[in-house]
């Protein structure tokens, strides 16, 4: 079972490159915020005034390992659709349920055998600059250093591991529910149902952000801030699990538009995005949390800025300190780099598994030019759904956070900043689909349809 599971993901590079990259990502973080933790022990103590190195590890490390669980879901739940006819035909040759699940969950455990060593070096690295640069603006001793010990690291992996096992468990779960013949028609037109579990999950995550929400808002606002941040990455949850629901509403919505601007083209864009529910959650929601995260760090900062003529001096020092402000810059910066990169990698996966559709359509007559048009349509869609929700899940988290300060209960935005954010993701999606999707068109399509799996 282990060559097997070596195989497949020596076969479909591009397939576990997102998952591999996540992992990669979550190995990094935890090694960074575990080093940060574990110097405590042997650097001086923090005096009045300074946050400490176990509370910055400890923050900045819970929502590092809560985006690493919510990307690494998303990224293993494709690369298991992308192996549906494989692990169905499995079923159908007397495969157990049992033996699917530990086929994924040896996958997973290559994966991070294989990108840990790096992911060690880099979070090394980063602890040792993260600390000079927080000894430099005071919010730690003089005289903190980073231990040499090999428990944040294997800490990291650990982490990491059970990351991708708990994932394993909620992405083989569609093509373990059902009879191994029901698992093999799937796999040819897709799953459309949304099983019993992931629907009520998802509104049950929705229920228990809105709770929070509510929670935050009670709270004083030098505490709020951060608890807003941690409703921000709940209510995402909420949109991963029910992404393949809202999604296709909201593009049936944009898309009258889009086939308006361009009839042929959109039409084509409109329906393979409505028709493969999955595929387009799971190109909405890296786009949405990066949005979201984004916008919820900015927005923060914005809001404390336009509520500052209403607070004391005092309660504004204890909001918006400059050592508080430059943790969230940093932590914002860490997020999106986790978020951009995972972006990049799940899109153009997502993109250059679709090599044998493209050349279908090129055998049934379309040209590149209108292969082009459409993934163009498609990207401008798929940026858009991404950019209105993570802007509408920023807002309402927000939203707890503001009515805790004076004056409007609204959240602030500037538009120069929201602009950026938005121009952000819209290349990083033009990255990830149209690259990707002009190189999976070329080549001849009659040797891509032949010889091309899946």
């Amino acid at each position: 079972m282990l060559r097997l599971a070596f195989g497949q993901i020596r076969t479909r590079p591009a397939t576990f490159a997102g998952l591999a990259t996540a992992l990669f990502m979550a190995v990094t973080a935890i090694t960074l915020f575990g080093s940060l933790i574990a110097a405590s022990v042997v650097s001086p103590p923090a005096y009045a005034g300074q946050p400490g190195l176990v509370i910055i590890g400890g923050a900045f490390g819970e929502i590092a390992v809560l985006v690493a669980l919510f990307v690494v879901v998303n990224t293993l739940g494709f690369a298991i659709r992308q192996q549906h006819r494989d692990l169905a035909l499995l079923r159908t040759v007397a495969a157990t349920p049992r033996q699917v699940r530990g086929l994924v969950r040896r996958q997973v455990l290559i994966v991070v055998l294989l990108v840990s060593p790096a992911g060690w070096a880099a979070g090394a690295l980063g602890a040792h600059r993260l600390l000079g640069a927080l000894v430099d603006r005071d919010l730690v001793p003089a005289g903190s250093r980073i231990p040499f010990t090999p428990v944040p690291a294997a800490a990291a992996s650990v982490i990491a591991l059970l990351l991708g096992m708990l994932s394993a468990v909620v992405a083989a779960r569609p093509v373990c529910r059902v009879a191994p013949a029901v698992a093999l028609g799937e796999s040819v037109g897709g799953d459309r149902r949304f099983g019993p579990i992931r629907t009520p999950a998802g509104f049950l995550a929705l229920a228990g952000g809105g709770g929070l929400c509510l929670a935050v808002a009670r709270q004083p606002p030098d505490k709020a801030g951060q608890g807003a941040l941690l409703a921000t990455l709940v209510l995402m949850v909420a949109v991963a699990l029910l992404g393949p629901l809202f999604t296709v509403a909201v593009v049936t919505v944009l898309g009258l538009s889009v086939r308006v601007v361009a009839p042929r083209s959109g039409r084509l864009a409109d329906a393979n995005l409505r028709g493969y529910a999955a595929r387009l959650s799971s190109a909405v929601v890296p786009l949405a949390l990066l949005t979201a995260l984004a916008c919820a760090f900015l927005s923060l900062g914005d809001t404390v800025k336009d509520a500052a003529h209403h607070l004391s001096g005092t309660e504004l020092t204890s909001v918006n300190s400059a050592g508080d402000v430059w943790l969230r810059q940093v932590e914002l910066t860490i997020l999106v780099c986790f978020g951009g990169v995972s972006t990049v990698n799940t899109l153009a996966a997502l993109t250059a598994a679709r090599r044998r559709e493209f050349a279908l359509l090129t055998l049934v007559g379309a040209t590149r030019r209108q292969l082009a048009s459409m993934l163009c349509a498609e990207c401008l869609l798929i940026t858009a759904v991404g950019t209105l929700t993570g802007t509408a899940v920023a807002g309402v988290s927000v939203s707890s956070f503001s009515v805790t300060l004076p004056g409007s209960p609204l959240p602030s935005m500037h538009p120069a900043g929201y602009g950026s954010i938005a121009a952000g993701v819209a290349a990083l999606a033009a990255l990830g689909i149209l690259l990707t999707g002009l190189r999976a068109t070329s080549g001849p399509a009659t040797e891509t349809v032949a010889g091309q799996r899946g």
